[in-house]
């Protein structure tokens, strides 16, 4: 029943998905407004860094400062719940822009895998605020890694040339041990529905 439940929910994501691959920016952005305040990056090389870490090592720990105004560590979930970091390049760019809200409507299948999204990006507090504000709230804590600038995402092997970071997910079980690694093409959107088979895989 469970499964049904999820793959239900996949199919949702999936459509909509889709549509949003055919439609303009505005049909999931806010407003107009906000659909003008995003900048386009073009077509960007789609890995540029060297990853330092591997599936089956302990994470590198690491405290952040939240939009929401608390810091956050890593090493607080464990033993309580699984962790899902999503790493963007940068705020108010065209794939981030609809990656994070995206998760929104598969809430509950993260909370049946008893798994908890961290959202890292090396943008500043304000500037991430703001963003997240437009695209509307978030469930999960959004975390800067702005100061020292990207410390988390070089630690991770996820740092770019330009000072962005990769497109990446990182899910860690509850002992703190990667179990996935996704250095995704920064162009694009990972797939929902290959992070849904590793959270299965979960103990």
């Amino acid at each position: 029943m469970k499964q049904k439940k999820h793959v239900q929910r996949l199919i949702t994501f999936c459509t909509m998905v889709a549509f949003l691959a055919g439609a303009p920016l505005s049909a999931w952005a806010v407003s107009d407004a906000y659909k003008e305040n995003i900048y386009n990056t073009g077509v960007l090389k789609p890995r540029d860094s060297k990853l330092k870490v591997k599936v089956g090592q302990r994470a590198p720990d690491f405290t952040l400062p939240a939009i929401g105004g608390e810091k956050i560590t890593l090493s607080q979930y464990r033993g309580k719940k699984n962790v899902m970091l999503t790493f963007i390049p940068a705020a108010w760019t065209p794939v981030c822009s609809d990656q994070w809200p995206g998760y929104n409507i598969v809430e509950d299948l993260f909370a049946a895998h008893d798994t908890i999204i961290l959202g890292l990006s090396v943008d500043s507090l304000p500037t991430l605020f703001s963003w997240t504000n437009q695209m509307g709230r978030l469930w999960f804590p959004v975390l800067s890694d702005f100061w020292p600038h990207g410390k988390v995402a070089k630690q991770f092997g996820i740092l770019r040339s330009d000072g962005t970071a990769e497109r990446a997910i990182f899910i860690i079980d509850k002992k703190g041990i990667i179990r996935y690694i996704d250095v995704h093409n920064i162009n694009e959107r990972p797939p929902l529905e290959g992070i849904v088979r590793e959270l299965e895989k979960l103990p």
